[in-house]
């Protein structure tokens, strides 16, 4: 079987001859199922667009491009400060992009990341205010890689002025990031804005912005856009209000609510970091999303990426491809992007099958729900050293199937061939609430220190799909019919 983990490094000819030996084509083998509660063309939409499909985020990658770092409003969780190549958070960038030097990023990342399916304008500051440069980056993109999927993070104040040019773009997925519907509870999360060349503050500046971010998500809905909500989960302020939030905006047609938790270092420089407000646990996160269910439909798998992203969901490697390390020509060459279809074609055809019997195996013989989590570096398969983990997937198994419900960032335990006891427990820490840990390779040591804190470690099924080994580990907890492994 022909799995992901053999394309690493990427080499075109082998990719060509595995496809070859096995007998697929990008027209004859792979997955076109869609859900059953999905339209056709939203499917289409969204199959290979890590963002807006989970499934998708296991093969496909995405590439922000730092054009626009004007902003027209204040946020108490932002400080867009630049040259922070360690930090991971939205609005942070190591270096800002005119749309012509933005050209020869996307196409140099294009020709060497083959993953990239989509390309998003996500800041510094806000890409519908700063919108000269956003629309001239995507006018220029699209002549080299007409494929590719367009994107746009916005706050939403300024959208409602653009909307027309989007849809004429073919930008057809839009982020706006909604954290109330009550200008109260806003003045708390908001200082200003900047709207119709005047400055806005308190509770008049929050009911501005709530009136234009709801006008934006009806406008975008009736073009058939679609849209992902983006919620900062703050303890104390709005983390009850966002039941609320869920409820308006899946009113108004939004596709996706991604309840994010609230990141307040100190170190970052904003007005919640300095002030002592902290941001959410796994646990309480995890808590409000389930209470959620049944209203808009969740993203759980976002990883609230820095504004010069590039690469899979829960990777960065943006700082491979900053401008002082590229050619000053580049021309963009499809060869390896189309072999990497052609592949991933066939591994999500298999994985749907064995994802499929793998849930209704667990569905007919559960009991108890339990949490689990695994060291994956894409694929959809176990294929992550435990001491090499930068984060973990956490899937919850139980009578409801096999779900995902989010991950957990650690530091990495295992550094030159050592691990450090400290790092561990951080680890430990982080794995709260998880009963089990799958990954493709574990010490003794740690395997023995994650036992003694209740949490059972295993590299039985490495490189096995996630869900069948996940199935596999219940069973052996639980007893019940074995599983068929069709990796």
């Amino acid at each position: 079987m022909l799995s992901l983990d053999q394309l690493q490094p990427i080499d075109l000819e082998a990719m060509r001859a595995k496809l070859s030996d096995s007998g697929c084509s990008s027209s004859s083998c792979g997955s076109s199922d869609k859900p059953s509660d999905m339209a056709a063309e939203v499917w289409e939409k969204i199959k290979d667009h890590p963002c807006y499909s989970e499934e998708a985020h296991h093969y496909f990658a995405r590439m922000h491009v730092a054009v626009a770092p004007a902003c027209n409003i204040q946020c108490n969780y932002c400080n867009r400060k630049y040259d922070c190549a360690n930090e991971s958070r939205p609005g942070v960038v190591s270096e800002k992009l005119t749309p012509e030097q933005a050209r020869r990023k996307v196409v140099a990342v294009a020709n060497e990341v083959p993953q990239l399916s989509v390309l998003g304008i996500a800041g510094p500051g806000d890409a519908c205010y700063d919108w000269r440069k956003s629309r001239a980056t995507f006018t220029e993109i699209v002549k080299d890689i007409p494929d590719i999927k367009l994107c746009i993070s916005t706050n939403g104040l300024a959208l409602p002025d653009h909307i027309d040019e989007l849809a004429a773009m073919n930008v057809d997925h839009v982020t706006i990031t909604i954290n109330m519907v009550d200008p109260e509870i806003g003045a708390k999360i908001y200082p200003w804005i900047y709207y119709k060349n005047k400055r806005w503050f308190g509770v008049e500046a929050s009911q501005i912005l709530h009136e234009r971010q709801m006008l934006g998500l009806e406008m975008l809905s009736a073009r058939g856009i679609l849209t992902k909500i983006n919620s900062v989960m703050i303890p104390g302020i709005n983390d009850q209000h966002l039941i609320e939030v869920n409820k308006w905006v899946k009113a108004r047609g939004a596709f996706l609510h991604n309840v994010m938790p609230l990141i307040s270092d100190p170190a970052h420089g904003t007005h919640y970091g300095l002030t002592g407000q902290r941001g959410p646990t796994a646990k309480e996160l995890k808590a409000l999303q389930d209470k959620l269910e049944g209203g808009a439909k969740l993203m759980r798998h976002c990883r609230q990426c820095r504004a010069d992203a590039v690469g899979l969901l829960g990777e960065d490697r943006g700082q491979e491809f900053n401008l002082d390390l590229l050619p000053e020509e580049v021309a963009y060459d499809p060869a390896k992007r189309e072999a990497y279809r052609e592949v991933v074609a066939k591994e999500r055809g298999d994985h749907v099958a064995a994802k499929t019997a793998a849930i209704q195996e667990v569905k007919a013989s559960a009991d108890q729900s339990l949490l689990f989590a695994v060291a994956t570096k894409g694929g959809g398969r176990v294929n992550e050293h435990f001491g090499h983990a930068k984060e973990f997937q956490v899937y919850e198994v139980g009578a409801k199937g096999i779900a995902f419900v989010g991950h957990r960032k650690v530091e990495q335990y295992c550094l030159g061939g050592f691990g450090e006891d400290a790092t561990l427990d951080g680890v430990i820490a982080a794995l709260e609430g998880v009963s089990f840990v799958l990954c493709a390779k574990i010490g003794d040591c740690p395997k023995d220190m994650l036992k003694a804190a209740g949490v059972e470690a295993s590299d039985k099924w490495a490189f096995e799909y996630i869900e069948t080994s996940l199935a596999e580990a219940y069973r052996e907890r639980f007893g019940g019919a074995e599983i068929a492994l069709t990796a």
